[in-house]
């Protein structure tokens, strides 16, 4: 017996694929998957309700059943980083291995279709570490760019996630790929997620962590209204260099779809989780 599985990480390429799949697929049987860490953005929630409406379909809420609390304490109070991913690990990807582990073990075959895009040659998803695991990238082998994805959410009429509004990626409130100037809107917009960002943050550093939510800078630091201000006026430089850019280059086109995404510090928030980037 053949499964086909597509994982929703709350983000627009993922949900993109799986109305896709869905239009250009309906002989599949997927069945879709969310793993939930329990420290999402509530924004997420609320558009994984609108893509199962839109899907008439049910997501699968995966979890471990053990908080971020848990492992925060068995990674020794060590904050996740870009280095010691634990978080994804033991957050994302475990679940999702033991959900697919007793087909593997009957010989069945699994089919994962992934939402990596023919713009990003960059990004490798999930390897293929069974035999009778295939990963399956349709937007590459398609050739669907950002463009396309936005397309296809705004022709299915539920849009882009809120968050995108002012953050480049799904996944939890204090991912460590976040800009500054995503924290920063996560303090203006969610205040009590950055407040408990910057208490385990504390906690970590008590504990010898050598890590920090953001390269370098304690949140205690990036709170303060100065530094808000100058982050602010960093990120607007950015944005108006980008802007320029893209006015010289008759190849890149459509000024309005600039996004946060579009505009990175190469010294910061410059990666992604495999799983919950988009």
């Amino acid at each position: 017996m053949d499964h086909h599985v597509l994982g929703i990480s709350g983000g627009k390429d993922s949900a993109a694929l799986a109305l896709y799949m869905q239009i250009n697929h309906p002989e599949l049987d997927i069945q879709y998957f969310f793993t939930d860490t329990g420290k999402e953005l509530p924004e997420v929630y609320e558009f994984l309700d609108l893509l199962e409406a839109r899907l008439g379909k049910k997501i699968l809420r995966l979890t471990t059943f053990k908080t971020f609390d848990y492992y925060l304490k068995m990674f020794n109070n060590y904050l996740p980083s870009p280095q010691t991913r634990w978080c994804t690990r033991m957050m994302k990807l475990r679940p999702f291995q033991e959900w697919i582990k007793p087909w593997l073990d009957n010989g069945e075959d699994v089919y994962s279709y992934v939402a990596i895009r023919a713009d990003e040659p960059h990004r490798t998803g999930l390897t293929q570490q069974h035999p009778h695991l295939h990963v399956t990238l349709p937007f590459r082998e398609e050739g669907i760019k950002k463009p396309d994805v936005k397309e296809i959410l705004e022709n299915s009429g539920i849009g882009l996630p809120k968050y995108y509004e002012w953050r480049s990626r799904s996944g939890c409130t204090f991912c460590f790929f976040q800009q500054k100037i995503e924290w920063v809107h996560l303090l203006e917009r969610h205040p009590e997620a950055f407040d408990e960002a910057m208490h385990y943050e504390k906690d970590a550093l008590e504990h010898g962590s050598p890590f920090t939510w953001t390269q370098g800078e304690p949140l205690q630091e990036l709170k303060k209204p100065q530094r808000i201000i100058q982050i602010k006026q960093e990120f607007e430089k950015r944005k108006q260099r980008e802007l320029a850019r893209r006015r010289k280059n008759p190849l890149r086109d459509g000024l309005e779809d600039l996004s946060i995404d579009d505009i990175y510090d190469a010294d910061e928030g410059n990666g992604a989780c495999i799983v919950c980037a988009k």
